[in-house]
């Protein structure tokens, strides 16, 4: 897999930095304003390209919310689960999980929530066996949150996800590499439909309009060793992807309200199986 680190949109704003895949192209939002909203054109996301698909990132998709309106991320804070397991597929998924949780205690400037996240970070790197790696980024999410410096925190939870991504991919779990993306892409788009759907525009629901990364993550479960494709919540995951891309296909020229609650719905029962089984 080609690696090349994307540039960042929102420079300016000094908060956005790399997470989510290893590599990828410069993306960026297309020009131009309409009604006061800038245009969001999917294909030029700021992400990552794997395999030539744009995956975007959790910190620039929540940045391009806030540029769209002012939403109420307090409201939009869950409860992480707790990972008292040893099976390594889903405490990968659930890194993905607290990992984007992580960006939405940050939207929201809530300090508690970010320490509980970090704290659950180290857990979860310890029961992966990666907690060398991501101690120092834990660490320096806990040290920022007492200080509320906010890009900084930002900026840790982007290096955190990509530093578990490499490690995983050193160590050849490439499979668990992308349940950790998988699990993160489900807890960021569940956050952004609560939000688009609570104030919905066309504008707004463009941000979900991602066929090629669904498409994407369903070929990657695909190509995974039988033994994690057949992983009950794979499987699961796998035939959710399937419903979100029918109702992404379905509305190729433009989305209801309807269409972004069912693939919000799809994406929070996902994540309820994640984190109770």
């Amino acid at each position: 897999m080609s690696m090349t680190k994307t540039s960042s949109f929102f420079r300016s704003a000094a908060v956005c930095a790399a997470t989510l895949l290893l590599g990828g192209k410069p993306a960026a939002l297309a020009e131009g304003v309409k009604d006061g909203v800038e245009q969001f054109d999917p294909k030029k996301f700021p992400g990552y390209v794997v395999d030539e698909v744009v995956v975007p990132v959790p910190s620039e998709i929540f940045a391009v919310l806030d540029k769209l309106g002012e939403p109420n991320w307090r409201q939009e804070l869950r409860k992480l689960a707790n990972a008292n397991t040893s099976d390594r597929t889903r405490l990968s998924l659930l890194f993905g999980v607290a990992v984007a949780e992580g960006f939405v205690a940050v939207q929201a400037q809530d300090r508690k929530s970010v320490e509980d996240i970090g704290k659950e970070v180290i857990d979860l790197a310890k029961a992966l066996g990666l907690s060398k790696s991501v101690l120092p980024h834990a660490q320096s999410i806990l040290d920022a949150a007492d200080k509320n410096n906010w890009p900084a925190i930002r900026k840790e939870f982007d290096l955190t996800q990509k530093t578990v991504r490499d490690t995983m991919e050193q160590m050849k779990d490439s499979d668990l590499s992308q349940c950790v993306s998988v699990g993160g892409w489900l807890r960021g788009t569940a956050a952004v439909t609560s939000v688009v759907g609570k104030n919905f525009s066309d504008d707004r629901s463009e941000l979900l309009n991602q066929p090629m990364l669904v498409n994407h993550f369903i070929a990657a479960i695909a190509k995974m060793s039988p033994s994690k494709r057949k992983h009950p919540m794979l499987s699961a995951i796998s035939k959710g992807l399937e419903d979100v891309k029918q109702v992404m296909e379905a509305g190729a020229k433009g989305f209801t309200k309807e269409a972004v609650g069912r693939i919000g719905g799809t994406c929070n029962g996902l994540l309820s199986s994640i984190n109770t089984k």
